[in-house]
């Protein structure tokens, strides 16, 4: 295993979180393809410098995540290592982008508000600090497991009924098509890497110390109009990203 080497003790962040990172990231991997199973208890404690307990909040955390299966007799069997690929590219579109990969896709609302524009989001859509916008949080799902939890604003004067609209359809293409915009064309695309916060725990599924992929995306209309800008969180072990020009 490439992150054999044993755990930062100071780092601030609990030893069981590390390894299970790090087995989380073997397994998206392939590096126990062969036999389909994480190496035993006291293996992993040695490879890491650790107790066995700790192993085991380690391997707790990525069972409840639905990663690895203890099976007795057998020891621990990975579940599932595949992981959704997910296309960024002029037009980025999530039902058309997970194509053939799943069988069934769904967006929910979860929540939507008004707000003024904050000086970062104002710069963003180029409009004036305290314009209103409109707020929305969605989950989607592919084959019923959620595969990205995001937060979108959308200038209120333009998409005003955009929360109903998603409501109605589960797809932002087609919320912004209802409105009056057919097309729509992605300028920036940033891609970082965070741990879940409690939100994103509870609605993706996830256990203390999931590892997720953070994209800040900006979108526009086909004249150059800046009409979305959303943060979207997908759990690293269900979702990679291919840029295509």
């Amino acid at each position: 295993m490439a992150a054999g080497s044993q755990v930062q003790r100071q780092s601030g962040v609990a030893l069981w979180r590390q390894i299970a990172d790090r087995i989380r990231a073997s397994i998206a991997n392939g590096e126990y393809d062969e036999t389909g199973r994480v190496p035993p208890e006291i293996v992993l404690a040695t490879q890491f410098g650790v107790n066995r307990h700790t192993v085991r909040s380690a391997l707790a955390a990525l069972a409840q995540e639905g990663i690895v299966r203890a099976v007795q007799g057998l020891g621990t069997i990975i579940e599932r290592k595949e992981r959704l690929n997910f296309p960024i590219s002029r037009r980025t579109r999530f039902i058309e982008g997970l194509g053939a990969q799943a069988r069934e896709t769904e967006g929910l609302l979860l929540e939507s508000g008004a707000e003024p524009a904050s000086e970062d989001l104002a710069q963003r859509l180029r409009l004036a600090e305290g314009a209103p916008l409109i707020r929305l949080e969605t989950l989607r799902k592919a084959d019923g497991r959620p595969v990205s939890r995001a937060t979108a604003w959308f200038p209120a004067s333009r998409f005003a009924g955009i929360d109903e609209a998603y409501r109605n359809s589960g797809s932002i293409t087609a919320a912004l098509d209802a409105l009056g915009l057919p097309d729509y064309l992605r300028v920036t695309t940033e891609i970082t890497a965070s741990h879940a916060d409690r939100f994103d725990m509870e609605d993706l599924g996830l256990s203390a110390g999931a590892v997720l992929l953070v994209t800040r995306s900006l979108n526009a209309d086909t004249k150059g109009t800046h009409i979305q800008d959303a943060v979207s969180r997908f759990p690293a072990d269900r979702v990679q990203f291919t840029i295509e020009n």
